[in-house]
């Protein structure tokens, strides 16, 4: 329609190609990156607004420490500068590698992490399972409710159930004694110590970790179930080529997030459980740390041990990471 000197031209709807400009007729302007950037941040700066304090925990807490771990190779002493004083090169990684006690807790750190991933990563996807073929929703509630309320018990309150239950007097050995058997100092014997220890983080974990696989069960379509079940597929095969492939790009992102924290197993919780006497299998990396780096002050010793430590874990979240992306399609980038 033509009015005056101008002329109104129809645009397709629904995201269709822009009508193409008559000859004589500048094209039209494409914005660019930087542009259509700063007008989103324009737009929506309130909402940006909310990742300032994120960011600068993040920078502050997180990444200006870093600078810290030039003195895993350079010799520091308090009071002097907090580079440390002279360059010794590999001198303290050759140090905790000859020294077997690092050996001892590094190995101790591998078993516990092992164990930990293994018991406490499949847990809750079974559970999460079993809480989504319940029919009543109110026992549903309940029972998620039960299952993940440990999680925000401090873990101080965690530690001194467990030393409370296991003690000579306590709970299990009550039982045991009311059986007829002898009662067992579980946490002053070395072998015990594991399965304590993975059997609190089961408890204390797994009902929290179903929340998110509950989450990625509600985005499967409905009608996958009733396709099969016309097929004549029952219960358990819903599960293992419905449910399942449905939740696999949530399960993939949470083994990788498990396994780059594969060697950083519980500081505290293993601390306040620890003793002298469970060493050869209670001690870890991050408590060994502790030790030596802050009770000793060996500062310069053991940030050489937390940045190998730290190596290792950014090798194994990149392994992880690629190898999921190449055999399943699913990744944290």
């Amino acid at each position: 329609m033509a009015q005056g000197t101008g002329t109104v031209e129809a645009v397709p709807v629904g995201g269709g190609a822009p009508p193409p400009h008559r000859s004589g007729e500048s094209p039209p302007q494409v914005l660019h990156g930087r542009r259509s950037w700063r007008q989103a941040l324009r737009k929506d700066w309130r909402l940006y607004t909310f990742l300032v304090l994120p960011v600068l925990f993040f920078v502050i807490f997180k990444y200006l420490p870093m600078a810290g771990n030039i003195i895993a190779f350079r010799r520091f002493r308090p009071g002097s500068s907090v580079f440390g004083d002279e360059w010794v090169g590999f001198y303290y990684f050759e140090m905790f590698i000859q020294n077997q006690q690092f050996w001892t807790v590094f190995w101790n750190t591998v078993i516990l992490g092992l164990l930990t991933l293994a018991i406490c990563f499949p847990l809750p996807i079974v559970l999460a399972l079993m809480l989504n073929e319940l029919r009543s929703r109110r026992f549903k509630k309940i029972v998620q409710t039960i299952s993940y309320l440990p999680h925000f018990m401090s873990i101080v309150i965690v530690a001194g159930l467990v030393l409370q239950i296991t003690s000579v007097p306590g709970t299990v050995n009550q039982i045991v004694t009311a059986f007829g058997g002898d009662a067992v100092a579980f946490m002053q014997q070395p072998d015990w110590f594991r399965t304590i220890y993975v059997s609190s983080e089961v408890w204390q974990t797994v009902g929290w970790g179903t929340i998110l696989y509950l989450a990625a069960l509600t985005t499967i379509d409905d009608q996958l179930y009733e396709a099969s079940r016309i097929d004549g597929a029952n219960r358990w095969q819903q599960t293992w080529h419905i449910t399942l492939p449905g939740i696999r790009p949530t399960m993939m992102v949470l083994l990788i997030l498990n396994i780059g924290s594969f060697m950083a197993v519980g500081f505290e919780k293993v601390l306040l459980l620890q003793n002298p006497l469970i060493y050869s299998t209670g001690d870890v990396i991050s408590t060994y740390l502790y030790r030596v780096g802050i009770q000793s002050a060996q500062f310069s010793y053991g940030t050489a041990i937390g940045l190998f430590e730290a190596l290792i874990g950014l090798v194994l979240v990149l392994t992880a990471n690629f190898a999921s992306r190449r055999l399943v399609g699913a990744s944290l980038w």
